[in-house]
């Protein structure tokens, strides 16, 4: 979703939001009428009055304004002429780490082609996401391995193993492959158990097979800080498009420092996506905001998952990438103008944005939330 918040002075602000019908409802329906006709000098300030009017009890709903927050600092940033970071915190430094984010259920020798071809973009980091049986998981993590060299950082999706209905991972078979995947030296291995069991997480990591990372499925606060506390992953994930925007991530960032965690972004949309969080995660050292996730695509015969155009048809720059790493602009706001073509190339359609079948039991689920919400039967 492209949010687009217009001023009576004329500035335009801009924000990602999750592609999910039930979130447009509630911008067009609650957020819009609120914002219209106020004052957003403070946005800090605004989200509290919106969490004590609209928002009270309704933790989806105020979720969706922060999202729509992102572009009330977006206008802020620009009335000020400073970089949109300089208002969320204060600008640290001009670079954030990138993956290359892609490795979509292929034969072991795909992945290995595919992790090649994106480190020789200059990617020093390459995500693949298994689930196509353990010893093909097994044998594709090693192929990955041999093709990139030690250099270039391996991390693990395994966001399926407990996907899979009868098929799901057992807990004897996640632990062996977290101990056999640790030979080949990844960064981390991501959501290998069901993301609501942190006990099972923390009883895992206390192995120390393999470093973990989880998070972009947290629900709430609360279930963030008792991952966070609990001694659960090495590597906390979130994603500002629908998990409570900067206001959130603002709030973690100080949690994860005090347990000395590294933080990620999760960003799974477009080049919009992962320039709003990089004006947040360059406000805090990479000792604690490492790394963001960055999808790679196929469009034009590049390496990638699949083909999604408006993912850089969205900014009317490219984003600035040397050496594996985002240059965060300094102009004003976001710093790069969004291309508002996109909005009548690639209309609004209402409904699910992608369906998964699941052999035994028999079903098919639709995802027509945003991500962190579970997928609903259909």
């Amino acid at each position: 979703m492209l949010i687009r918040v217009e001023t009576s002075s004329g500035l335009v602000g801009y924000a990602p939001g999750p592609g999910s019908g039930r979130v447009h409802g509630l911008i067009q329906d609650t957020v819009a009428p609120f914002l219209a006709g106020v004052a957003i000098a403070d946005p800090d300030a605004l989200r509290v009055k919106f969490e004590d009017g609209p928002g009270v009890g309704n933790p989806e709903l105020v979720k969706a304004y922060c999202a729509v927050e992102v572009a009330l600092w977006d206008i802020v940033a620009k009335a000020r002429g400073v970089p949109l970071s300089e208002v969320v915190g204060g600008r640290g430094r001009d670079r954030i780490k990138l993956y290359g984010s892609a490795g979509m259920y292929q034969p072991p020798e795909k992945y290995a082609e595919e992790a090649a071809a994106i480190a020789a973009l200059g990617f020093r980091a390459y995500k693949m996401r298994t689930g196509i049986g353990p010893g093909d998981d097994l044998r594709a993590v090693e192929l990955v391995r041999e093709a990139i060299g030690p250099s270039v950082d391996l991390m693990i999706d395994a966001h399926t193993w407990w996907r899979m209905g009868d098929q799901s991972y057992t807990p004897a078979t996640v632990e062996r492959l977290a101990d056999e995947m640790g030979n080949f030296d990844p960064l981390w291995l991501e959501e290998p158990l069901p993301p609501s069991d942190h006990e099972a997480y923390a009883a895992l990591r206390e192995k120390q097979l393999v470093p973990l990372a989880a998070g972009e499925h947290e629900q709430d606060e609360d279930g963030y800080l008792d991952l966070i506390d609990s001694d659960c992953v090495d590597y906390v994930q979130m994603d500002v498009c629908c998990q409570g925007g900067y206001a959130m991530g603002r709030r973690l960032f100080g949690a994860i420092a005090r347990q000395e965690l590294r933080f990620a972004f999760h960003s799974w949309g477009t080049d919009l996506e992962v320039l709003a969080a990089a004006q947040l995660g360059v406000c805090w050292p990479d000792t604690v905001v490492e790394w963001l996730e960055y999808p790679c695509y196929s469009d034009g015969g590049k390496p990638g998952m699949y083909p999604f155009p408006i993912a850089s048809e969205i900014l009317r720059g490219s984003l600035e990438i040397e050496r594996g790493e985002l240059i965060v602009p300094r102009g004003p706001g976001l710093g790069i103008e969004v291309n508002e073509d996109v909005i009548d190339k690639y209309p609004w359609i209402p409904g699910p944005w992608s369906f998964f079948r699941i052999d035994s039991p028999a079903q098919t689920l639709a995802v027509v939330g945003d991500h962190s919400v579970p997928w609903e039967g259909r």
